[in-house]
């Protein structure tokens, strides 16, 4: 590995590091994906890396091609010493509570589905869900934090995976492609064909396009 990248992954492990140093050894990063579209799940993911871990190419997803995401997604959910859970909450539950407590449930349900107990937590935003051991919100953690740019990548692929499935259940609606997300082209598909179930129908456009087909 270069010097410059294990320079950068250093860098993105400060906050990881200053916990270690006050004591803490299960340090969960947390992220989701899929707040914004409008049709499909909102995905959390929670990791714990272990101790001065270091993986090439480890970043914030969006900061990833799509190969190098997949890659990593494999390596960080197939490495004996890293742990993770994933947290899933359908757009049924979204329009009901709404997309911030949506995202407060997956991350909930994150943490609760890894296989350890994390004794601190790292989220990515400026809110956090209500948890019951010492966190902190990181605005733009995914950038800042590998623990969390390694669950943006977990969160991130496990979505893409449910609307590749979604796809091939409703493939007129190009789900494969714009994943759910208000793009010019799935925003004309959806007045054309109207929802179908996966679709949150608190969201504009959807809303204004009618029932369900």
């Amino acid at each position: 590995m270069e010097k410059a990248e294990i320079e950068r992954l250093r860098a993105m492990s400060v906050w990881e590091e200053n916990l270690y140093e006050k004591g803490y050894r299960r340090i969960a990063g947390v992220d989701e994906a899929g707040r914004g579209p409008l049709a499909g799940p909102v995905v959390a993911a929670a990791v714990i890396l272990p101790h001065n871990f270091l993986m090439e190419d480890l970043n914030d997803s969006k900061k990833l091609p799509p190969k190098k995401r997949k890659e990593l997604f494999a390596k960080l959910t197939h490495h004996p010493e890293i742990f993770f859970g994933v947290g899933i909450v359908d757009a049924k539950t979204i329009d009901r509570v709404n997309i911030l407590q949506a995202t407060f449930l997956a991350m909930q349900d994150a943490l609760h589905h890894l296989p350890h107990a994390p004794d601190f937590v790292l989220f990515d935003g400026n809110q956090t869900p209500t948890v019951s051991v010492p966190h902190k919100a990181l605005v733009r953690g995914d950038a800042l934090s590998l623990s969390i740019a390694a669950a943006s990548i977990v969160a991130k692929e496990t979505r893409d995976a449910i609307m590749d499935d979604f796809h091939h259940r409703w493939p007129a609606y190009g789900f494969n492609q714009h994943r759910g997300y208000p793009t010019e082209k799935h925003i004309s598909i959806l007045r054309t064909l109207g929802p179908c179930e996966i679709y949150r129908m608190t969201f504009e456009p959807v809303r204004i396009c009618g029932e369900i087909k």
